[in-house]
């Protein structure tokens, strides 16, 4: 099974040739190659693991991107007790969809 952990910001994704994750809202077109650079694991099979120190030299993952989705709605609230204080706003995180269909090692 051939995989890899990227880094995009502030977090890290595993990702998997063929399938689909939802990372955080990029600026890219729809039907765009994305390049990801920042390889921090590269596995190929059981014997073939590649970590980085900070990052896996050479290794590289394209994906390309479809269109902004949201996410659930989250509700959240404010209460102070005893004077009729009472808030409640929500949130809907957008993403993007990205097919990863290459992993180079």
């Amino acid at each position: 099974m051939k995989y890899a952990i990227i880094k995009m910001g502030s977090k890290q994704y595993q990702v998997q040739e063929g399938k689909t994750v939802f990372v955080d809202l990029l600026s890219a077109e729809p039907n765009k190659d994305i390049t990801f650079s920042e390889v921090i694991l590269y596995v190929d099979g059981v014997d073939n693991v590649k970590v980085g120190t900070p990052l896996v030299e050479g290794a590289k993952v394209i994906g390309q991107a479809g269109e902004m989705v949201k996410g659930k709605k989250l509700t959240v609230g404010k209460f102070r007790r005893r004077e009729g204080y009472r808030r409640t706003y929500g949130h809907r995180q957008k993403y993007t969809p990205v097919k990863i269909t290459q992993i180079i090692g």
